[in-house]
């Protein structure tokens, strides 16, 4: 049995999960992660800091060689072929590999996707199963095609989803573990294992069923329409949560809805309208077909994140204001 080499892209917090669980069962699963592939750094923060990825700065205090490119180009092909790795895994990395790059590895590549393909090709299927309502998330490994998602599936499975998940807290966890990266580096550990003893590209099966994209997220895509029932607004916030968040406005200012749930009660009163308070429970809003949604966690522009009580302590004038 061969030592499998393997070149690992990702960039972001969950990538850099599941790069640190591959980077601890290299010798149990018999492959050597000889380089990782992310993103260049970025400016963030008031003064613009230029910050490597998650997976970059875990990747150097492994000791692992880090290439950042803006486009997998020929200067891209010339680093990564001298390191003759067999397989690429990715995982979010967020490039397109083409056809000459994906020609360096011999078995091909391999892509970590958080969704039962075809359902929720493309790059926000988190966001839209928790937007959906879904019962559940699947996970798939799948082979590195040209086209979006549309690889042979290797390994799936489903996690089961209790209604009160976020995107965050399903791909990031506590950042350290999450249900997407622990569902993940299992299918990722199976399927490694099945290439190490292969001189050849896996052999995955044909996706089947119904096919369904997901699109970029914009910011305006957060804004809440309070005649929606509750329950759709309640899967939006959790799906936006970090990105773009739900928002609103009261007196002309944006106003997030961090945390929230679905109401017990019912109203008659108009969609957006902030009901009377009722201690301990949170700052109950109206929605369509007279449901309620009960926030809990509510940010003012330019103000910090606050509990309702508090909120509601600096904003006397908010209870009986029509919101939106």
């Amino acid at each position: 049995m061969k030592k499998l080499k393997i070149i690992y892209a990702g960039s972001p917090l969950a990538s850099s999960i599941v790069l640190k669980n591959l980077i601890a069962c290299q010798s149990d699963c018999n492959f050597e992660i000889s380089g990782v592939l992310t993103n260049p750094p970025a400016s963030r923060g008031r003064h613009s800091d230029l910050i490597p990825t998650e997976v970059a700065v875990l990747a150097r205090e492994n000791k692992i060689p880090v290439f950042e490119f803006d486009h997998l180009m020929s200067e891209a092909r010339q680093a990564i072929s001298p390191l003759g790795a067999d397989l690429l895994v990715s995982f979010d990395y967020g490039r397109i590999f083409g056809p000459k790059f994906l020609a360096l590895f011999p078995l091909g590549g391999i892509n970590l996707h958080p969704s039962a393909l075809p359902k929720y090709r493309g790059c926000t299927p988190v966001p839209a199963a928790l937007l959906n309502g879904d019962k559940t998330l699947g996970v798939t490994v799948q082979k590195l095609a040209l086209q979006t998602d549309e690889g042979d599936i290797l390994a799936q499975t489903e996690i089961p989803l209790d209604g009160t998940e976020t995107t965050l807290s399903l791909m990031d966890g506590d950042g350290e573990s999450s249900k997407v990266t622990e569902a993940g580096v299992k299918l990722l550990k199976k399927v490694l294992k099945e290439a190490s003893n292969s001189d050849s590209e896996l052999i995955g099966k044909k996706q089947s069923g119904e096919t369904s994209y997901t699109p970029f997220l914009k910011k305006e895509d957060g804004i809440i329409d309070w005649n929606k029932p509750a329950f759709q607004i309640d899967c939006q916030i959790r799906a936006y949560t970090p990105y773009p968040l739900s928002s609103t406005t009261f007196d002309g200012i944006k106003l997030l809805i961090l945390k929230a749930k679905v109401g017990e009660e019912k109203t008659g009163e108009k969609a957006g309208t902030v009901l009377p308070y009722r201690k301990a429970v949170g700052i109950e809003i109206a929605c369509g077909d007279g449901s309620v949604l009960v926030a809990t966690e509510l940010q003012l522009e330019k103000k910090k994140a606050m509990d309702y009580k508090s909120f509601l302590n600096g904003a006397r004038n908010f209870v009986g204001s029509i919101l939106g």
